[in-house]
């Protein structure tokens, strides 16, 4: 059983693991009744857009974040033992360039880990990422890359967007 109130801790562990102009986060709860993927991918469009407002304006001149079924069919599922990791280096490590962090590796893991034990073992994870074939659906014509989790009442998002 979860512990009542996860939402401040879940907001301050996705915090940590946000960096200026690259890494953007966020995690909040549904008001909707048994959310679903639908309302997964309306939070990361949201997320899509608030980045592309910010910092990235320059690079996203007019863009648009995709509609919320244009983003259910980019995303992918992740098993719960691998979002973790992914999140961590998601945070950490520079899309285009590996060996720059945007992040101490042990900062990120520690944020990561917590994030990923706060929406607990049944939790579901999403990404724009094809394991199976390495290919990523990209939600923005620059480099990007997301991980979405839900326990089904809270959402705990992440995106980097790196340029070349």
């Amino acid at each position: 059983m979860k512990p009542a109130g996860i939402l401040p801790e879940l907001e301050a562990r996705m915090a940590e693991l946000r960096t200026p102009g690259r890494v953007y986060a966020a995690a909040g709860r549904f008001t909707e009744p048994e959310p679903d993927l639908p309302e997964l991918a309306d939070r990361i469009r949201a997320l899509l857009a608030a980045a592309a407002d910010g910092a990235w304006r320059r690079h996203l001149p007019g863009y648009v974040p995709p509609s919320v079924p244009r983003l259910c069919a980019a995303l992918e599922p992740l098993e719960p033992h691998e979002a973790a990791g992914f999140l961590a280096r998601l945070a950490a490590e520079d899309l285009v360039w590996p060996s720059h962090r945007h992040l101490p590796a042990d900062t990120a893991g520690r944020a990561a880990d917590r994030v990923v034990s706060l929406l607990g073992a049944e939790g579901s994870w999403w990404t724009n990422h094809d394991a199976a074939c390495g290919a990523v659906n990209g939600l923005t014509p620059v480099f990007d890359s997301l991980l979405a989790g839900t326990d089904g009442e809270h959402y705990a998002l992440a995106l980097q967007l790196a340029d070349d």
